[in-house]
């Protein structure tokens, strides 16, 4: 069927259907879910195990090294890691990309049931959890306040967390560093020896007066009665009036010999907002809910929330929706720009505001059809949908360009009535603009075999894309020849200023024509000169590749800066805060930009080994509304307090980034390098060694290592002969020891409808020494006392905090940022000093994290480039029915790296995945210009045209179309090229490239693609 035709016989149905696609596109839209990037599930699981009380080496010994060898046996597990401590196990399973992660926990969860036996019996059940993006908090909150740090907690709790909880689209609302009440018995020991009060028996007597249990049942008439005995505690002076034991006629209370106080948990982590004392809450949201308009609704809930209690102060720390917002908004304000530019482009060309309507149609029409696609495809709105449709915006009227220019040459020129040239016009080019879409098309066939974060990532991007294009071609074959039919009557005999800027448009493009010509019938009578020329460039070009450095994901300003203080492990929580308390008076007041900031000291969530740290996280005001970007107040701060805080080293690191990383990658961003092995002492020295190299890399800071010198510990050994001769159990003597220091639960304490432990402890049992505590005594079976030091002997040692692992060897890392350089050059440094470091037998270095993934998904992307082209030159040779026309169309290809190089270098643009995405489209973008060259010449040929006078015909004739396509696509790419704004950069690098590229072969193709065509067909000339 010939749809030229179709479509101009009936305009109506074209314009109806066409109707009908934008109207469904809006409404698609208007629903439409919006974040920053496509949905990305992580193939990871994780595996937790409790061991109570367990040492990070025993269980290592009796649970990581089981779970891991288990695990190890389920298909599809790429790496496995994990970490030992105190208490706790966990392990994560990462399988390869693709992998079902439902079927494939579940089968790991069968695998850990069946071989559960292999764990000991104290053992908690191991729990398995998938990973998803959407775990990760939405809004993080500090609530800072004047009450009392327990009624804080209460409130917070109580009535502010469910306001939260109840917004739509929230999943879960969690509170960090709240201060949790409890009672706790504090015990004095000079009370304890001098009334010969053991101290197991107070355990057992607040066990035993604090119960509520059914008694049983008795019958009443027709009636069940349920019989209880309630003897819970129901406050604190029955708790203090307990019985312990009876001496010489007079009974021992609770209160005699120990204080009874309602209090808080020990805290472990403190957190304080903008300098109040205050408490962290993360809100996150539904997997299927819209980000952005979660977070709208939860900033108005704080909005109400400091409305209604006014002795709480609600701040927004961190907020995804803000950036996600920002981003989008600027990457859509880039292709509106750019269709802007992209028009004026056409205006220019055209000189007809009619013409260029026609043309301009098919920008809106296939952008807003693309909106159903992302709708049905349940698909986000984010930054790789909406970066597809800023690169397919100056190509969606390529084909229009091409058609109208036609459909006008045979009207003006040929002088053939507007609804013939119409129809001829469109269908003569038909075939040159479907190879064209379908060359473009082709490139991104071969992503859908990138394994790996790459593939997953740029899927969204090449859908939306490809189905621009298609709708893009649609439109320039049914559409734009109605239109033409309508509209080009008596277009060029308009007058008025309009037409006057029009002539002086049309004699700057006569003056140009007459250049193209001079310079291509040069190129023409010396073709191979002409070749060696563009050889001789593209050489050039080429000693720019060893300059440009190489990263993972561009980096990207998110508005913050992260400042932490790390003290010696074991430092007490009080003298850590006090530390970070001068870390703060250096650092808030030297960053005007600040919004808001939290300090967190302490450990946090999972990461034991922050104990002894304190971190500010500092929010910033928008990119545009600051002259430092967060790299330079990081730099800044990182020269203020360097060496200030004694006792403390203090990084300073402005993320990059790290949020896309740990959405796509679940690591941290910056350098990292694994130290293998198995003896933890070697694996010390040689991460010490590798530190040094580290640290000695131009661009690197804040180097740090993850095992430190290890905890102070002191070892409380049992001499299991004397417990065995006055008749106790290892358990009776370590109990007595963990209830002094640590404490042990003996119950819970009712108030209010809420339970809170009741905790027996020394007090003051932190600061005592141990040798009050060996003064305590236990009762025997006899009743005699025995003085705990008669039973245990003590050894000082130090132990590690942590026992990391990975596939199933121990591991210490060595972390550093970088800054000032790439990750890649900055990596290959680094490697190159490890090579010169010796390692024992069994123990092996090498540079891991985001460099690993960057090396794999490049290896990847050079696969699927040379696949691109491979697939480029088969349709042409296809269309062309020819082996030999296709290569010299192909060689379009490689003079774009003139301008993608030259490009990168100037902009300082490094390579990374945006990069390299760029490149595998500019294989089949360039193609199209040459495509036009040759097509025509080849029909000129044909007609019986000499080969040299067809060449250079078809050069003046495709040197409009050319310019204006190449035009429309470059300039409609200039705004997200700059990378102005929040979002902007992280598409900057894949337009910067898509620019220059385009740029450099349309240049060098126009004069290039002729000579060549001119000496592959040589001997028809000779004929001729």
């Amino acid at each position: 069927m010939n749809l030229p035709r179709a479509s101009v016989a009936r305009p109506i149905f074209t314009g109806m259907v066409t109707l009908m696609v934008v109207v469904l596109g809006l409404v698609s839209l208007d629903r439409l879910r919006i974040d920053l990037l496509p949905d990305v599930e992580l193939p990871t699981v994780t595996v937790r195990t409790e061991l109570e009380g367990a040492s990070p080496e025993v269980v290592e010994r009796l649970v990581t090294q089981i779970v891991e060898e288990v695990v190890a046996t389920v298909p599809g597990v790429e790496e496995i890691s994990s970490e030992s401590s105190e208490g706790s196990s966990t392990v994560r399973v990462r399988f390869s990309w693709g992998t079902d992660l439902d079927a494939a926990s579940i089968e790991l969860q069968a695998q850990l049931e069946s071989e559960i036996d292999e764990l000991p019996e104290e053992v908690g059940r191991p729990r398995v959890s998938k990973f998803d993006v959407s775990s990760f908090p939405v809004v993080i909150l500090g609530i800072s306040s004047k009450l009392d740090p327990v009624e804080l907690t209460a409130l917070v709790e109580d009535q502010v967390r469910y306001r939260f909880a109840r917004v739509p689209g929230v999943a879960q609302v969690d509170v960090w560093g709240g201060f949790n009440r409890e009672v706790r018995i504090e015990l004095d020991p000079l009370q304890l020896n001098a009334l010969g009060v053991p101290l197991d028996r107070i355990l057992t007597a607040v066990r035993d007066a604090n119960l509520d249990r059914p008694a049983g049942k008795l019958e009443e008439g027709r009636f069940d009665v349920t019989l209880r005995a309630p003897s819970e505690f129901v406050d604190l002076d029955e708790i203090r009036q307990t019985v312990l034991l009876e001496r010489d006629g007079a009974v021992v209370t609770q209160g005699q010999v120990a204080r009874v106080v309602d209090t808080y948990e020990k805290l472990t982590r403190l957190v304080r907002v903008d300098g109040d004392r205050g408490i962290r809450v993360a809100v996150r949201k539904q997997a299927d809910a819209n980000t952005v308009a979660v977070s709208r609704r939860i900033l108005e809930t704080i909005d109400e929330v400091n409305a209604l209690y006014p002795e709480l102060r609600v701040v927004p720390v961190s907020n995804q929706g803000n950036f996600i917002e920002r981003s989008i908004s600027n990457v859509a304000q880039s292709v509106l720009y750019g269709s802007g530019l992209a028009v004026l482009v056409l205006l220019f060309f055209l000189g007809s505001l009619r013409s260029t309507l026609v043309i301009s149609l098919a920008i809106p029409i296939s952008v807003v059809a693309t909106f159903a696609l992302v709708y049905f495809g349940g698909f986000t709105l984010n930054l790789m949908t909406l970066g597809g449709l800023a690169l397919g915006v100056g190509m969606m009227v390529d084909s229009s360009v091409v058609v109208l220019e036609n459909v006008f040459r045979r009207h003006v020129e040929d002088g053939l009535p507007v609804r013939r040239a119409a129809v001829e016009g469109a269908s003569e080019v038909a075939t040159a603009i479907v190879a064209s879409t379908i060359t473009t098309l082709v490139i991104f066939l071969p992503l859908a075999f990138v394994r790996g974060v790459a593939g997953v990532l740029f899927q969204e991007l090449a859908y939306v894309i490809v189905f621009a294009l298609v709708c893009s071609l649609l439109v320039s074959l049914s559409l734009v020849p109605v239109l033409a039919s309508r509209l080009l009557e008596g277009a060029d005999r308009a007058g008025g200023p309009r037409s006057a800027i029009a002539r002086g448009a049309a004699r700057g493009l006569a003056q140009l024509d007459e250049g193209y010509r001079r310079v291509l019938g040069t190129a023409l009578d010396r073709p191979w000169t002409t070749v060696l020329v563009a050889a001789l460039m593209l050489g050039s070009s080429l000693t720019l590749f060893p300059l440009i450095g190489s990263e993972f994901l561009p980096p990207s300003d998110e508005g913050e800066v992260r400042v932490s203080g790390e003290m010696e492990i074991g430092t007490r929580l009080d003298l850590v805060d006090r530390q970070t308390r001068q870390m703060e008076a250096l650092v808030l007041p030297a960053v005007p930009e600040l919004v808001s900031s939290v300090v967190t000291v302490g450990a946090s969530g999972r990461n034991a080994s922050a104990a002894s740290t304190g971190e500010i996280s500092l929010t910033l005001v928008p990119a545009a509304q600051r002259e430092r970007s967060n790299v330079e107040v990081a730099d800044e701060l990182r020269r203020l307090v360097d060496g200030r805080i004694p006792g403390m080293v203090v990084r300073t690191r402005a993320p990059q980034g790290q949020f896309l990383l740990e959405r796509v990658l679940g690591q941290q961003e910056g350098l990292q390098v694994e130290v293998r092995g198995y003896d933890l002492d070697a694996l010390g020295s040689l991460a010490e060694r590798a530190a040094e190299v580290v640290r000695s890399v131009d661009g690197v800071t804040d180097v740090k290592v993850s095992r430190d010198a290890g905890i102070p510990q002191q070892e409380v050994r049992v001499d299991r002969q004397k417990i065995a001769d006055v008749g106790l159990s290892v358990r009776q003597v370590s109990d007595v020891i963990q209830t002094a220091f640590a404490g042990s639960r003996a119950g819970e304490f009712r108030a209010g409808g809420n339970s809170y432990r009741i905790l027996v402890q020394l007090a003051d049992a932190e600061r005592r020494s141990l040798d009050e505590v060996l003064d305590l005594t236990l009762q025997t079976p006899a009743g005699d006392l025995v003085a705990l030091r008669n039973l245990v002997s003590t050894v000082a040692s130090r132990g590690p905090l942590v026992i990391e692992r990975k596939n199933q060897q121990r591991l210490v890392t060595v972390q550093a940022g970088v800054t000032g350089r790439d990750l890649g050059s900055v990596a290959k440094d680094v490697e190159a000093g490890l090579a010169q470091i010796a390692r024992p037998s069994g123990h092996d270095l090498e540079v891991a994290g985001s460099v690993e993934e960057q090396a794999q998904a490049f290896r990847e992307l050079v696969i699927s480039f040379a696949l691109a082209l491979a697939l480029v030159y088969m349709v042409l040779a296809c269309q062309y029915e020819s082996l030999r026309d296709p290569l010299v169309v192909m060689l379009s290809v490689p003079v774009a790296a003139v301008g993608v190089l030259l490009t990168l270098w100037l902009t300082n643009t490094t390579f990374n995945l945006q990069t390299y995405i760029g490149c595998i489209m500019l294989g089949g973008i360039v193609v199209n210009n040459a495509i036009l060259l040759v097509d025509q010449a080849g029909r000129l040929v044909a007609d019986g045209s000499d080969v040299r006078a067809a060449v250079a015909e078809a050069g003046r004739r495709r040197l409009r179309p050319i310019l204006m396509t190449t035009l429309t696509t470059v300039l409609a790419l200039v705004p997200l090229a700059l990378g102005v704004g929040e979002g902007a950069d992280a598409q900057a690098p894949l337009a910067r490239t898509v620019v220059g590229g385009l740029t450099g072969s349309t240049l060098i193709t126009l004069v290039l693609i002729p000579a060549v065509y001119l000496i592959f067909h040589r001997r028809r000339a000779q004929r001729s």
